[in-house]
């Protein structure tokens, strides 16, 4: 099941299917954008608003159109209304157990970082939250959604499209950075061969004044 929604996340993200992902990135940036507007009670009074105003508008249109062809189709909605929709126990039980491992996988590793079980781990997790405090006064939570929503759905497509360009860039990059680590190596070798061989000059020299 894991498996199956990190596909269909891909998917999403990559514009497998174009209208799917229109719809969901639109209305999520709509909902962000709201947020970051409105209170989230607003938010949610006008979703529902919204929705009651298709649902009734089309209701009534059916009404009328079904009274003026005198046809008797019936409620509109009828489909939906007969479709079952009620959650089973065992459904819900799987649901339930697979969120319950994440959960406590997420909770054991909180644990370990707070209680310092690698060092190492601790002081990463503090440096993060050292450089969140300095994000947080310039991003609010919402801009931070809304930055990353936008980079979730633009950076894979434009990867996928240019990706021989950012690989060959990368590379050069990774080129370069290790050959400035080579460089560096070379640099403290000689450096360590200088010391010794000054060393080993003093040491001669006082040797010789200690015989003489």
């Amino acid at each position: 099941m894991f498996s199956i929604s990190l596909f269909l996340v891909h998917d999403l993200l990559f514009w497998r299917d174009v209208k799917k992902s229109g719809m969901v990135f639109g209305g999520t940036m709509v909902l962000l954008l709201s947020l970051a507007a409105f209170s989230i009670i607003s938010v949610i009074s006008y979703l529902i608003l919204s929705l009651l105003t298709v649902t009734i508008s089309f209701r009534i249109y059916k009404s009328v159109m079904q009274a003026v062809q005198k046809s008797d189709e019936g409620h509109p909605f009828k489909s939906l209304l007969d479709k079952d929709i009620t959650l089973s126990s065992e459904s819900l039980q799987k649901k339930a157990n697979a969120s319950l491992a994440h959960v406590n996988s997420a909770l054991k590793y909180i644990v370990r970082l707070f209680l310092v079980e690698d060092l190492i781990d601790s002081l990463k997790f503090a440096l993060l939250m050292w450089l969140m405090t300095y994000v947080g006064a310039v991003f609010n939570g919402i801009t931070l959604l809304i930055l990353g929503v936008l980079i979730a759905f633009t950076a894979p497509i434009v990867y996928e499209k240019y990706k021989v360009q950012i690989d060959h860039y990368v590379s050069l990059v990774h080129s370069h950075d290790s050959g400035k680590t080579s460089s560096s190596a070379e640099e403290e070798n000689r450096v360590k061969n200088q010391y010794y061989l000054w060393n080993k000059i003093l040491y001669n020299a006082n040797t010789c004044g200690i015989k003489e």
